[in-house]
């Protein structure tokens, strides 16, 4: 186990084991407990909700910017319109240089980079460039990615992302008209090999990388796409092709994956939590399609699957459980 003792959580659990081992005294032990479930310092709550009102009334404000150019799209000039959006682009760059790398210079630069979007979409429908809407996103993550590399923001990388999984999409549906399921696979590739950036990059020290909620959307965003084609596949393994099963497998070896990096890298009980869904969505899937593919279905079928679902969950709970105290007291 190569697990440094230090970097656990201090739950009530493991300090209650220490106590046992007795290398807490009773009064070590009280004292543990209570900074171990007390609540977060005054600064602690001023930086959380400076954090969140600052993102709050920056997208209150991108909003505002939408609802305006609807509301006065018909009485606005083409000229007016780029004119607005470039100046606030411009204002919006402006601050974010003058605040330098603090929160809101971040938030800034993300505000200019939101109203990139609107401004090209201004441009094709004042000048009727003709160009498909893959163009429109993948050209917006073109021209803000100077930006995404300078600001070192997780949610303005999250933005790109989202920015290159719409024009992908697009670009194969309406380029190589397909929707098929090779369409969901590129996408979970794609945002699987930024997760595994993420981490590589978070492992050697990058600061900004640090913090845990960008991997789990990533994880999120990477695990749906193969959870999709791999219940498709145990639902109708007749018309699956080769995409179904290669996402399947790759989604089986993610599974492993984060049960490794758990075990072995730090505790992450939000990816076993997402490998237990995972896990349980597949076999009620299969265990379903052979209960209800059968001729004879009744009531009986019903509270059969009913007591898989509760044996499942009680399973998942359990085992979720035994991991969040620690592999070394499984």
């Amino acid at each position: 186990m190569s697990h440094d003792l230090l970097d656990l959580p201090a739950t009530p659990e493991r300090l209650h084991a220490l106590a046992r081992a007795g290398v807490l005294s009773p009064s070590g032990l009280e004292q543990a407990l209570r900074r171990a479930v007390a609540t977060p310092e005054p600064t602690a709550w001023r930086r959380f909700l400076s954090t969140g009102l600052m993102g709050f009334g920056s997208l209150l404000v991108l909003s505002g910017v939408i609802y305006f150019f609807a509301y006065n799209w018909a009485a606005l000039h083409r000229f007016g319109k780029m004119g607005l959006l470039m100046a606030a682009i411009a204002g919006a760059c402006l601050a974010a240089w003058r605040m330098k790398e603090g929160l809101a210079g971040q938030f800034a630069l993300l505000f200019a980079a939101v109203l990139v979007g609107p401004l090209l979409a201004v441009y094709g429908q004042a000048y009727q460039t003709g160009a498909d809407p893959y163009g429109l996103f993948l050209g917006w993550s073109a021209l803000i990615l100077p930006w995404v590399a300078l600001a070192r923001f997780g949610p303005l990388w999250l933005l790109l992302l989202l920015l290159v999984n719409t024009g992908l999409s697009l670009y194969r549906v309406q380029v190589l008209d397909r929707e098929d399921a090779t369409l969901i696979l590129m996408l979970g590739m794609v945002n699987g090999a930024a997760w595994l950036t993420h981490e590589i990059l978070a492992r050697r020290g990058v600061d900004w990388l640090r913090g845990r909620w960008l991997p789990r959307v990533l994880a999120v965003m990477t695990v749906l796409p193969l959870l999709g084609l791999g219940t498709y596949l145990m639902v109708e393994p007749q018309t699956s092709d080769i995409s179904e099963y290669v996402a399947l497998g790759l989604l089986l070896l993610i599974m492993a994956a984060t049960y490794v990096f758990h075990r072995r890298v730090r505790p992450e009980l939000f990816l076993l939590t997402l490998d237990a869904v995972s896990g349980m969505t597949l076999v009620t899937t299969w265990l379903g399609r052979i209960i209800f593919d059968s001729d004879n279905v009744h009531a009986g079928s019903f509270f059969l699957m009913a007591l898989l679902l509760l044996g499942e969950m009680g399973l998942a709970a359990w085992w979720l459980r035994a991991e969040a105290r620690g592999p070394e007291e499984v």
